[in-house]
């Protein structure tokens, strides 16, 4: 049994002339006729009654086409979703990032991207940079985003955007002037409180050396692998940290965010995916990152 034997065989029972279906389909009516025959004899049964004025359904031809239009129904909305599945316009999506993402480039991009896929189910997980590694090369996140530099086996590192350090500190801090820029060599003696390398490297490496070229090398004195837990412990008085500009999105009690004066480096956050990755919908939703990213950079 061919599906084109049942498409000829619709036609003619919605049409009730094999003329008419053949005028329809757009082929001649021999080939219609004989294949509709043809499927006769594979089922055994009569499937139209023919006379003069065209044709009608048997009791078997009606139930076979009720049978049939909802198979050759389904089957057209599988077409039609396999074809959206191809363009990424469908299916499911997981995406891994760090909380600076969270509070910059992730929300506007899940707001373009739902408005336009949004038969797209986003699945979001909060995660570090090394724990996200591991979880793209298993093939349980999709995409993440991550702070760099990251030169990982396997895995891709597209840069989105970078930002500059600002200094928290915990309110009425005594060393601070009431407001404006802070020289950095005036908090050498402050306990510091930092992600730790194995989660943040590039981070990591760049206080240290912002903090080299002032002069000093910092006391630190906690690490902590979420931004939200370093500025909760700022918070607390327990230190002051180097955290990257879209961490005062936050908006903790209890914590000022000053610039620092004079080059402060930049921290730059990218794209991470597994370099044989091919998912469209995947694709889709890169795209829109980085047009958002774009974007945000000409601000």
């Amino acid at each position: 049994m061919e599906l084109r034997q049942l498409r000829y065989f619709q036609a003619v029972a919605e049409e009730g002339s094999f003329s008419r279906a053949a005028e329809r389909l757009h082929v001649s009516q021999p080939p219609l006729s004989l294949h509709v025959k043809t499927l006769e004899e594979e089922l055994g049964v009569r499937l139209f009654d023919r006379t003069n004025r065209g044709v009608t359904l048997t009791p078997a031809g009606q139930v076979f086409f009720d049978e049939t239009r909802a198979v050759l129904r389904r089957l057209d909305q599988a077409v039609i979703k396999a074809q959206s599945a191809g363009l990424g316009e469908v299916g499911t999506l997981s995406v891994g990032f760090v909380s600076i993402a969270g509070l910059s480039i992730l929300p506007p991009a899940l707001k373009r991207f739902r408005e336009q896929f949004p038969k797209v189910d986003v699945q979001l997980h909060e995660l570090t940079t090394d724990a996200q590694l591991p979880e793209l090369r298993a093939g349980r996140l999709d995409l993440g985003i991550g702070l760099g530099p990251v030169d990982e086996s396997g895995l891709t590192f597209e840069t989105l955007g970078a930002e500059s350090l600002l200094l928290a500190a915990p309110l009425g801090h005594r060393l601070l002037p009431p407001s404006g820029a802070v020289r950095l060599k005036t908090l050498s003696n402050e306990p510091f409180i930092i992600p730790p390398r194995d989660v943040a490297p590039g981070l990591y490496d760049l206080i240290i050396s912002l903090c080299r070229a002032n002069g000093f090398v910092p006391r630190i004195t906690q690490h902590a692998r979420q931004m939200q837990t370093v500025i909760g412990l700022v918070a607390s008085g327990m230190g002051v940290a180097l955290v990257p500009a879209s961490v005062q999105n936050l908006g903790r009690p209890g914590v000022q965010y000053r610039p620092l004066r004079g080059a402060t480096g930049q921290v730059e956050f990218g794209l991470l995916r597994a370099r044989d990755d091919h998912s469209p919908v995947a694709g889709r939703f890169a795209t829109v990152l980085k047009e958002v990213a774009k974007g945000a950079g000409r601000r």
